[in-house]
């Protein structure tokens, strides 16, 4: 079994910064890519930002120079921390997992965390 917890939501005013962050558990011998993506209200879910276990990146043009995704691989952590945030940004963010698991070996699962809201007003 594998679980992803995501923290570090909330409301902020526009302007404002956030830091999410996950953590994945359980049977893991590797994970390849972890991400955050985000569904706003009435909208598909769409890829914020995405890092592979070597560093690569993946960016989403509305948050490109405002957020920076990293991870610590020996830690199965991922974070996001966002700066410059607007009203569009506003959504559930989730974190997503590509993960090996114990027991299969090459083979590589999705895995979805809760979500987290993001909420940015005045």
């Amino acid at each position: 079994q594998v679980r992803l917890v995501e923290s570090g939501g909330g409301l902020v005013q526009p302007g404002g910064s956030l830091r999410l962050s996950c953590a994945a558990s359980g049977s893991i011998l590797s994970i390849y890519t972890m991400g955050w993506y985000r569904q706003a209200p009435g909208k598909q879910r769409e890829l914020v930002a995405a890092i592979t276990s070597s560093g690569t990146t993946t960016y989403a043009d509305s948050v490109k120079g405002r957020f920076t995704i990293s991870r610590d691989n020996a830690k199965n952590t991922v974070s996001l921390p966002m700066y410059s945030l607007n009203p569009e940004d506003t959504a559930v963010y989730y974190c997503k997992a590509m993960v090996e698991r114990a027991g299969n070996s090459g083979v590589y699962y999705p895995y979805w965390g809760q979500g987290t809201q993001v909420t940015v007003s005045s």
